[in-house]
């Protein structure tokens, strides 16, 4: 009876030794980085080329908003500039009346000094003449310098209107939805033809190609991990069996939390976990939600 009593328990130890073995270090689910992509204008949604499980490229036009009123608000700040800018002088035409009167007393001074080397002059016709040039330069520089005061003036009264011009271009830009991220459209919350405001969700959008199991472990087993190791991936398939992906740990909680309840027992609720991210390449077959566990290579 001794012998029996022992060859039995031998065998129950046995068998706990094997669970204990085949058992995986962490359970969770599959989530991946999802994307709100918003509206950043107001108006009627005119085109959306979106729907839901459809894939789409980074930076891809995938909508417009209604932009009518900011094209003809960018018209009339085009008009305002325009008609500000009409009231700059010209400069050149002003200045060569005066380069062509110096131009004129220089030829004039040029044959009066011939003269006077001839006795035909008097020095004082030479000094009048001096005279009268530095008049006519010293006019063309005031000249210059009042006409370069009015442009700069006028210039500078239409830089307020270049600066809303702006205001109106980056709001154009606003009114395109593009698409910020290559991955895979999971909701859609609009349709074509709707009213949307600023900051309404349109849709949203994860990067299927690369999903993340958000596992749970245990004090105990925090040693065991750091950033970068592989670890073994396994799922549920048909029959019972595993199907096995290596992972590779992108994270690990710097604070411990709760046990979820949507993992644990009623009793093992009150302990404490951390949670920890393992990135896996998807092969299109890992879904969000999709239960899975790993384990850590002894």
């Amino acid at each position: 009876m001794k012998t029996t009593f022992t060859a039995i328990l031998s065998v129950a130890l046995l068998a706990a030794c094997n669970n204990s073995e085949n058992g995986a270090d962490g359970y969770g689910n599959f989530e991946s980085t999802e994307i709100i992509v918003s509206a950043e204008a107001t108006g009627r949604l005119l085109t959306f080329e979106v729907e839901e499980g459809m894939q789409l490229a980074a930076n891809a036009l995938v909508g417009g908003i209604d932009s009518v009123q900011l094209n003809l608000r960018k018209a009339q700040l085009g008009a305002n500039i325009k008609a500000v800018l009409s009231k700059k002088p010209e400069i050149n035409p002003q200045l060569e009346v005066i380069r062509q009167q110096i131009a004129t007393q220089q030829k004039e001074k040029l044959r009066i000094q011939n003269l006077l080397k001839a006795n035909a002059a008097t020095p004082k016709q030479l000094d009048d003449i001096n005279a009268a040039i530095a008049v006519l330069e010293k006019q063309y520089a005031s000249t210059a310098s009042t006409l370069n005061t009015q442009v700069s003036g006028i210039t500078s009264e239409t830089q307020p209107l270049q600066l809303q011009v702006q205001q109106v271009n980056e709001q154009l830009a606003q009114s395109r939805v593009i698409n910020p991220v290559a991955g895979t459209v999971l909701t859609k919350y609009v349709e074509k033809g709707e009213v949307v405001n600023y900051g309404k969700p349109l849709y949203k959008i994860a990067d299927l190609s690369t999903m993340y199991l958000r596992a749970y472990v245990s004090g105990a087993q925090l040693p065991q991990l750091k950033m970068g190791q592989q670890v073994t991936v396994q799922t549920d398939m048909p029959g019972g069996t595993m199907k096995n992906w290596p992972g590779t740990v992108s994270w690990i909680a710097s604070e411990a939390e709760f046990t979820p309840k949507t993992i644990q027992t009623r009793e093992e609720r009150v302990q404490l976990v951390y949670a920890v991210k393992i990135r896996v390449q998807n092969d299109g077959s890992l879904k969000i939600g999709m239960p899975a566990e790993f384990r850590i290579a002894k």
